[in-house]
């Protein structure tokens, strides 16, 4: 009996530590996406995003760089392909022994390691060369994962694409991040 009841509690607190993680629901103009961010392995990237998911920041912006086989990008731009201002960049924090494997989220940064801001990208595909050290030294902060609608990035990651201004691998149809809605915090 005693084991039993040892089982069952055991259980509870895995059940508990499984639904313990942030999530978010990214709503786009070809479907929802569904991600568990991962504080505990990303405590850095993991606020970043969900600071400027609260101020509605990514409400309009735009997956402004898509490359099928390789990964989607968004999270800085509207439909006019007009940057926006962001916060201070933050630490990278891809040492941190997630991976940039199909699905995950990771943010995006200039070619200085610290340089992230707003932007992430989730990957199409499994990605190696762009995990820590990759080739600068530093690699790519991975802070999440796609839980579901993969069958949406699956869709973005085929849309047209083509140059606008000196940006490539714009699609030629923007596709909106309407919304990113906070499912749970903790």
């Amino acid at each position: 009996m005693m084991q039993k009841f040892a089982t069952l509690i055991a259980s509870l607190c895995l059940a508990t530590a499984v639904w313990a993680a942030p999530t978010v629901e990214l709503k786009t103009s070809l479907g929802k996406i569904v991600i568990e961010l991962d504080a505990q392995k990303a405590p850095k990237s993991v606020a970043n995003f969900l600071k400027y998911a609260k101020e509605g920041f990514y409400n309009g912006t735009i997956f402004h760089r898509v490359m099928p086989n390789f990964m989607i990008q968004g999270g800085g731009f509207d439909d006019k392909m007009n940057q926006k201002p962001t916060q201070a960049p933050i630490e990278n924090e891809a040492k941190n022994g997630l991976k940039n494997l199909r699905g995950s989220i990771a943010m995006a940064r200039m070619s200085s390691p610290h340089s992230a801001s707003s932007q992430f990208f989730i990957n199409h595909a499994d990605n190696a060369s762009l995990d820590y050290p990759s080739f600068d030294g530093w690699g790519y902060a991975v802070f999440g994962k796609v839980k579901a609608g993969m069958e949406v990035v699956d869709k973005i990651a085929k849309v047209p694409t083509g140059n606008s201004g000196m940006h490539q691998n714009v699609p030629q149809t923007p596709i909106v991040i309407e919304s990113v809605t906070i499912i749970s915090e903790k």
